[in-house]
């Protein structure tokens, strides 16, 4: 039987302009990809198309083709929301999911001190007690305790380890958002498994996340890949860089003159 071929992408959001942590998560995942005689995918995460927008994702992709990175068309993640939806029905369909109506400041005042991986107000489970209809706009939560009730225990592989997986720290997270319809967890594992993904490799700051990518794999059916979770460039403050503090983008580099050469020497490939 021949063996399907391993593959990596590179996933950035393009809600703002690409900074030198991505160009290191893109250029380490393309040197994987090379090193295993494997192929290479951009997938651009763009289903908050309010934030995303066609100039910011045609900036990303310059950012990357101006560090030198050889990739096909990439997968919108906005053409893809029928298929969400089909697995929001799947789970729904399981009886998995229920609607949500608190706002953001009601759940840090029910939550008190309880708090998720991220340090995040831990959902207390309001509107699990409540009958409410579903609509489109309809903020969805996973019922963590039926999910694990019916995947029991699980698992990943980090860089060839075999790591134990506890999405209950996460409480009841959120499948799908208000205006959105989809959300981070479900879209990526959905499009991972679309394309065929074998190698995730991203941040540590997605790794405790894994977690729940796992569960929603085990409950869609969806295959498992092999993770690589990285260290972060920093800030000379020492925390991660993030558009959101408008750290210097690629962009801006390119405008003082740096080469790709240069940019790359920087990060080390």
């Amino acid at each position: 039987m021949t063996r399907a071929p391993r593959r990596f992408r590179f996933a950035p959001s393009p809600n703002g302009h690409l900074h030198l942590g991505h160009a290191y998560s893109a250029l380490l995942n393309e040197k994987m990809a090379r090193q295993a005689s494997a192929e290479f995918l951009v997938r651009i995460e763009d289903i908050d198309q309010t934030r995303c927008t066609p100039e910011l994702i045609a900036a990303c992709i310059a950012d990357l083709q101006w560090l030198g990175l050889d990739f096909e068309q990439p997968l919108l993640q906005s053409k893809r929301m029928s298929a969400y939806r089909d697995a929001i029905s799947t789970l729904m369909d399981q009886g998995l999911l229920y609607v949500c109506t608190c706002s953001r400041q009601m759940i840090a005042q029910a939550a008190g001190e309880a708090r998720d991986p991220e340090g995040q107000p831990l959902y207390p489970q309001t509107c699990k007690r409540k009958a409410q209809m579903f609509s489109r706009d309809s903020i969805l939560r996973l019922d963590m305790g039926k999910a694990l009730a019916k995947t029991g225990a699980l698992t990943w592989i980090e860089k060839g380890q075999c790591i134990a997986a506890d999405p209950s720290t996460w409480g009841d997270v959120v499948v799908a958002r208000k205006a959105i319809g989809t959300s981070y967890h479900l879209s990526v594992v959905v499009d991972d498994a679309f394309q065929g993904i074998t190698d995730v490799v991203r941040g540590d700051d997605l790794k405790w996340q894994t977690p729940i990518h796992r569960l929603l794999q085990a409950l869609l059916g969806l295959p498992q890949p092999n993770y690589h979770h990285h260290g972060l460039i920093n800030h000379e403050s020492g925390r991660k860089l993030a558009k959101s503090q408008a750290d210097q983008s690629l962009a801006d580099l390119r405008q003082q003159g740096v080469t790709p050469e240069r940019a790359r020497s920087l990060l080390g490939f």
